[in-house]
Formats: structure tokens, C-alpha cells, sequence
């Protein structure tokens, strides 16, 4: 299978160029999981700090501060990609 075929371009330099942007892709996928696992070491300590402390495991205000974030920061489709961040890093409710 030739570069042409997996990229699906109709040029070698357009799969030049689909091969570069996806290896940046993967690249930058890489990074946002490392991202997501930090988030969700850092929310534990805070789970855990607040159920230590007498609280609840979750503070709904808060977790609406990110979902409205989220869709300021994306638009529409921000709200369900913050709502599954937030069950990552907290489970669901």
C-alpha cells in the first residue's frame, strides 16, 4: 500500500502532507492525554482533600465554571467534551 492509498490524497504531495499533519496530530494527541492524566491526579487530590475535610466529593458550582469554560472556549460542542472530562476526573455522579 502506497502513501497515496493510506492518506487517501490524490498526490504525493498532498500525502506528504496528510503524513506530516497526522504525525503532528498523534503528537499533539500524545500530549493532550498526559494532559487529561495530570488533570485527573490533580482532581483526586482535590476529591480527596474535600471528603477528608467533611464535603462532598463533588462541588456542582464548580464543575458548572468549567462546562460554561468549555463552551465559551469551543462553542456548542465544548459542553459535552468538558462533561466527559469531568466523569474522567471524577467519575460519574
Amino acid at each position: 500500500m502506497t502513501t497515496i492509498d493510506v492518506t487517501g490524497a490524490r498526490t504525493s504531495e498532498a500525502a506528504d502532507v496528510i503524513t506530516g499533519a497526522r504525525e503532528r496530530i498523534d503528537a499533539l494527541d500524545d500530549r493532550i492525554i498526559g494532559l487529561i492524566q495530570e488533570r485527573m491526579a490533580v482532581s483526586a487530590v482535590i476529591q480527596e482533600a474535600r471528603i477528608t475535610s467533611g464535603g462532598r466529593r463533588v462541588n456542582l458550582s464548580r464543575e458548572m465554571e468549567i462546562l460554561g469554560h468549555y463552551r465559551d472556549a469551543l462553542g456548542k460542542p465544548g459542553t459535552p467534551l468538558a462533561m466527559t472530562l469531568l466523569e474522567l476526573c471524577r467519575g460519574r455522579v
